[in-house]
């Protein structure tokens, strides 16, 4: 259960029901081709660019927009080898403007893990591999947002999770999880590419076990700074 600020129907995923998707994902790879068939390969990508999505906190046109050569080393976060920072240059734009760009550095390993294993081990066998999108399509150079939401959606479906649930769910749930994790708060607006604090905000959905242990902490923190005097005595 989680509780959230926001006024928008529109909430984050549980860990257990990300947990879920990306379980879900990797299970149709297994069953497609335990089947033989080709349809594996486009099953493994979209795998990964939901596993991306959230890693790295993107909306979905920013997502799909991706290049290969969009990712690179972070001085600063060296055990991430090549996969240290993700440049954004499809961000959201503002009115009679051009998309945004943004840098989003690395913070989890396996986020590192997966998206290499996809541009070495699985995506050279993809037609159109030889061009720049990091998700190619079938038929064309680049995966289509309708191709996006229709996979996301089967999933979501397919394991009867609420259907407020959408791609956003995933960035969502990824500011919450910065902030359950005690990454500064500016850092994380930064990460998502808000002008304003009260914009990350508003997407903080909170676990009602991360209020308790808040709660925990500080009353814990008041019950000993009450005691110091008294040590002192």
């Amino acid at each position: 259960m989680q509780e959230c600020e926001a006024e928008a129907p529109k909430r984050a995923f549980t860990r257990d029901e990300l947990q879920a998707l990306f379980d879900h994902a990797d299970d149709e790879v297994s069953r497609v081709r335990g089947r033989g068939r080709k349809g594996w390969l486009p099953a493994f990508r979209d795998a990964m660019l939901l596993k991306t999505a959230y890693a790295y906190g993107l909306r979905r046109n920013e997502t799909r927009m991706l290049d290969t050569a969009d990712f690179g080393r972070n001085p600063e976060g060296a055990e991430f080898c090549e996969y240290g920072v993700c440049y954004v240059r499809h961000g959201k734009a503002k009115k009679g403007s051009p998309p945004k760009r943004r840098s989003v550095l690395t913070v989890w390993e396996w986020s590192a893990e997966i998206v290499d294993q996809w541009i070495s081990e699985v995506r050279p066998a993809m037609r159109h591999a030889d061009g720049p999108a990091l998700w190619p399509s079938e038929r064309g150079r680049r995966v289509g947002l309708q191709r996006l939401d229709s996979r996301f959606a089967a999933y979501r479906d397919d394991l009867g999770l609420d259907p407020v649930l959408d791609f956003h769910s995933l960035r969502r749930l990824y500011v919450t999880h910065l902030i359950e994790d005690g990454w500064d708060p500016l850092f994380v607006q930064q990460q998502v590419g808000h002008d304003h604090a009260s914009t990350t905000s508003i997407y903080t959905c909170v676990s009602s076990d991360f209020r308790t242990r808040t709660l925990r902490r500080a009353l814990d923190a008041t019950v000993e700074a009450a005691l110091k005097p008294a040590r002192r005595a």
